[in-house]
């Protein structure tokens, strides 16, 4: 877990055909934030094909050669409702419309009705799964608190950096869990710190930070992007990981996830985390083109002349999730021989 350029998916991964209907994530009625696509199966048969796709993405992670491994989310419709639906406080019966990351899209998105509270666990049978079915470390995903909060429709608190405590909450008691499984990273996904940067200096380092209360096993990461790309949709790069990279720099995250391939962001920004480890975005989850080992390796490498490479991880930019399954497996491989290449120049 220490060596340089050590490789890593950020959490999702396509799933099969056969298991879901495949649709653009922002596809009408049916947007990532509300009631998702629908599966192919039902009761138990849907588990059932939920358990083999899960051993599908870890084999196809195990074969590219990832050092830690995921589930690819293949239970999730959504990386957020799978969670926000299991906690107490919120409707995705009755959806409500909101602009979401700053007005750059509206979705349909489900409702704060009541107190956020965790009252059953969310992700302890999907963990022991994982866990028992691979002998490399392994990483669960959450959202991050902010995100939920832009993610859905508050009707009750009426107050953001209020409700986010209360996210918090529900998600370190979760977290402590899957800490006390033995899963070795668990990860926040924040994408919307990159578009709210005064929110996180404000209050959204504080809810981050609530959530890794009484984590002592497990590595912490915080996963920070410019959303996932969707056709027809906007997705500006605006100037916020100088502010939001300066601000983590002061929280309790130990790894932090960040985007640097379709964003064309200058890799000397790292010189603002230096206590951190860096999952470096070096492929883009939207084109179908392959970077080639080469493209890789130079990116980890430029990145090593502002970190050192042992806090450097070889990553994709987010989830390959809008990828087709096998261009996701082809990234990922060019991924893996990319960072290998990396280590080799490094060792010259």
């Amino acid at each position: 877990m220490t060596k340089p350029f050590l490789a890593t998916g950020v959490g999702s991964m396509p799933k099969p055909a056969w298991l879901m209907e495949q649709l653009p994530l922002n596809a009408k009625g049916k947007q990532v934030h509300g009631k998702g696509a629908d599966w192919h199966f039902s009761g138990d048969l849907l588990e059932q094909a939920m358990d083999d796709a899960t051993r599908v993405t870890i084999h196809d992670q195990e074969h590219a050669g990832l050092d830690v491994i995921s589930d690819g989310e293949q239970r999730r419709t959504s990386y957020l409702t799978y969670i926000t639906n299991r906690l107490d406080g919120f409707d995705y019966e009755t959806l409500a419309q909101k602009w979401t990351r700053n007005k750059r899209r509206l979705a349909e998105v489900g409702r704060c009705i009541g107190p956020v509270r965790r009252s059953t666990p969310m992700l302890t049978r999907d963990a022991e799964f994982l866990l028992a079915e691979t002998d490399r470390p392994v990483k669960m995903t959450l959202p991050g608190p902010m995100t939920v909060v832009d993610s859905t429709a508050d009707e009750h608190y009426g107050d953001e950096a209020t409700m986010a405590m209360e996210v918090a909450d529900a998600l370190n008691a979760e977290a402590r869990e899957l800490d006390a499984l033995g899963v070795a990273v668990i990860q926040f996904d924040e994408p919307v710190f990159s578009r709210y940067p005064d929110k996180v200096r404000d209050w959204g380092i504080t809810a981050l930070d609530r959530c890794l209360e009484g984590i002592t096993r497990a590595k912490t990461a915080a996963h920070i992007c410019y959303s996932y790309p969707m056709p027809g949709v906007p997705r500006p790069i605006v100037d916020s990981y100088p502010v939001i990279l300066e601000a983590l720099e002061n929280s309790k995250i130990d790894q932090l996830a960040l985007e640097f391939e379709a964003s064309k962001l200058d890799p000397e920004l790292l010189r603002l985390c230096p206590s951190k480890t860096v999952m470096f975005g070096c492929i883009d989850n939207g084109p179908h083109d392959i970077e080639t080992p080469e493209h890789v390796a130079a990116k980890l490498l430029a990145a090593a002349r502002h970190l050192p490479a042992e806090q450097i991880q070889a990553a994709p930019d987010c989830g390959l999730v809008p990828l087709p399954l096998a261009i996701a497996r082809a990234k990922l491989k060019s991924m893996v021989e990319g960072a290998r290449l990396a280590r080799e120049q490094l060792g010259k």
